[in-house]
């Protein structure tokens, strides 16, 4: 059995535009973030989706509300629902944080000085393990935390899926990069998706393939 996942990062929030951390703590869209999930809408408007899922966030919430509403060829899509699985990755004490400040203070015992810099020396799974690390409460999520929920989420999708189907999931920008990054060793981890993007998945049993990273390009392929 075959079947495809259209990962979509949400849209811009106001957390994002004063780069803060935002992983398990939640911001409104901002109106360019709302114009993203339209701009997304408008690339997957000619997709049948057989299910549409977002995070337990409102940001992952709205976003698929407003690409949902650009969506032409879906007539007998059910009611989206939470998948809680794909949320982003919990920064614990990180959280709300400046992000450049922050990842200074996670990565310095590591030689870096920015998650770029973890990203081009590291795995993604290490800059988790970091987190946790360096959270003095430590409630970030490590690697081993984090991969069992969003297995977890893997394992719904396969038990819900049919032969062909398309599915939608609004999710997250580092759980998108871990993902893209976990199946395909060509992606480039030091860039993480921008917000509308899209990036799919072609999972057939338990083989899954990166079709496209981030994908935002109005003539690109979807």
């Amino acid at each position: 059995m075959s079947f495809n996942i259209y990962l979509v990062r949400h849209g811009q929030t106001i957390l994002n535009r004063y780069n803060r951390m935002q992983g398990w703590c939640d911001s409104p869209l901002t109106p360019k973030g709302m114009q993203d999930g339209h701009m997304a809408g408008h690339h997957l408007s000619h997709i049948n989706f057989a299910h549409a899922f977002h995070s337990d966030t409102t940001r992952a919430e709205k976003t698929c509300h407003f690409l949902l509403q650009e969506n032409v060829a879906s007539p007998e899509l059910p009611e989206p629902a939470e998948l809680p699985a794909f949320r982003e990755q919990s920064y614990g004490y990180y959280e709300g944080s400046d992000s450049d400040q922050a990842w200074l203070m996670i990565g310095a015992s590591h030689g870096c000085r920015s998650f770029h810099e973890m990203a081009a020396k590291y795995s993604m799974d290490d800059t988790k393990d970091f987190t946790k690390e360096a959270d003095p409460f430590h409630n970030a999520e490590n690697a081993k935390e984090y991969w069992k929920r969003v297995d977890a989420g893997f394992d719904y999708l396969k038990s819900i899926a049919r032969d062909g189907d398309n599915i939608l999931v609004v999710s997250h920008g580092t759980t998108i990069r871990s993902i893209a990054a976990r199946f395909d060793s060509n992606v480039d981890q030091t860039v993480g998706p921008k917000n509308g993007s899209v990036t799919k998945l072609a999972m057939d049993r338990d083989d899954v393939k990166v079709d496209y990273f981030n994908q935002v390009d109005d003539d690109a392929k979807y």
